[in-house]
């Protein structure tokens, strides 16, 4: 009797998900965004999404296998995910010692102290940026001109980015069309020739992994919609009540991190709602409170704010839009059946 008998409970159908083909699809997804963002700031991109994966990398084996005495989990690849999405977050010349912080902060705060990945509430790459954003305002939100900036990194030139343009100015007295001629035209902006975090501005780049990101059922649509849409709706009526104030859809569509956000940062299975209906009204809750901040706000971007806010409501949208459960049958089926 060398063979035993394995008895366990249902379902026994295998989908043929796994952590690491998911978190390596993500990769795969994000490589349009990186050779864009390598294309435009050179060798910034590059010292800073190389630090940041490392560092990632080795606080979660140093965590794991020092202070929490257990089998580290680094090929899974969700560290690199995490390191990735960070470097996406941050500008191509913040110096390294930051990114180090932030990396420690992402993973050993944002990820490890709640138990690892499937416990942590807030995307762990959004708590890093957001704490150098807190802790580091002058550094984070200085932002290098794409091309010029190639060949520089700590002495990169420098410039406001559309988002705070328009918030500067509208705060100045100036009208929407006056400042439109102060940024890039929406095609530099949808290729990703502006300025802003280093994988936040190139449109077609984001639009491209997101789609392979459906394509390969990592993601569904419900999320990406929902924020995208109802930054267009909500951005739409105010644009319509004041053409002078308020700028277009369109521009808050392509400026800073929608694109990035929607895809890839609320999507995020651990700190995103189950449900269908959960998923869209998530999606909803980050892409006005997006806009809330990005208008009436002291901050020119809200992306990042937005999805923590929705992360800290997962639990509450899980609790009130269960998903269904595996083998329920609908109740007027049974009472037929019951007849």
């Amino acid at each position: 009797m060398n063979q035993k008998l394995v008895i366990s409970p249902s379902p026994h159908v295998h989908g043929g998900d796994s952590v690491p083909k998911n978190m390596y699809g993500v990769i795969i997804a994000l490589l349009p965004a990186l050779v864009a963002s390598l294309w435009f700031f050179g060798i910034g991109a590059l010292i800073i999404t190389l630090t940041s994966i490392a560092a990632c990398v080795f606080f979660e084996w140093l965590i794991q296998k020092y202070l929490l005495k257990t089998t580290p989990s680094v090929s899974d690849g969700s560290a690199a995910v995490t390191g990735l999405l960070l470097a996406f977050n941050l500008p191509t010349n913040i110096p390294l010692g930051l990114i180090i912080i932030g990396a420690a902060v992402a993973i050993g705060i944002g990820k490890l102290s709640f138990g690892g990945l499937g416990n942590n509430p807030f995307n762990p790459a959004l708590v890093g940026r957001v704490f150098l954003l807190i802790s580091f305002p002058v550094q984070m939100t200085s932002w290098p001109v794409p091309i010029t900036s190639r060949l520089h990194y700590i002495d990169a030139e420098t410039a406001a980015t559309p988002l705070s343009v328009i918030k500067e100015g509208v705060s100045a007295g100036q009208t929407i069309p006056e400042l439109m001629s102060e940024i890039p035209s929406y095609i530099n902006m949808f290729i990703g020739n502006i300025g802003g975090s280093a994988g936040e501005m190139a449109g077609i780049a984001l639009i491209l992994g997101g789609i392979y990101l459906l394509w390969k059922k990592i993601i569904t649509w419900h999320i990406p919609v929902s924020v995208i849409g109802s930054v267009i709706i909500f951005t739409g009526i105010l644009h319509l009540i004041d053409p002078s104030t308020y700028a277009d859809p369109l521009f808050h569509v392509l400026a800073g991190g929608v694109l990035l956000g929607a895809f890839f940062m609320a999507t995020d299975y651990v700190t995103s709602p189950m449900s269908r209906q959960g998923m869209l009204l998530y999606g909803v809750g980050i892409g006005v409170i997006t806009v809330l901040i990005r208008v009436f706000g002291s901050y020119p971007e809200g992306v990042s704010f937005a999805i923590l806010i929705m992360n800290a409501f997962t639990p509450l949208i899980d609790r009130y839009m269960k998903p269904k459960r595996f083998g329920e049958k609908v109740k007027t089926v049974r009472a037929q059946t019951s007849k």
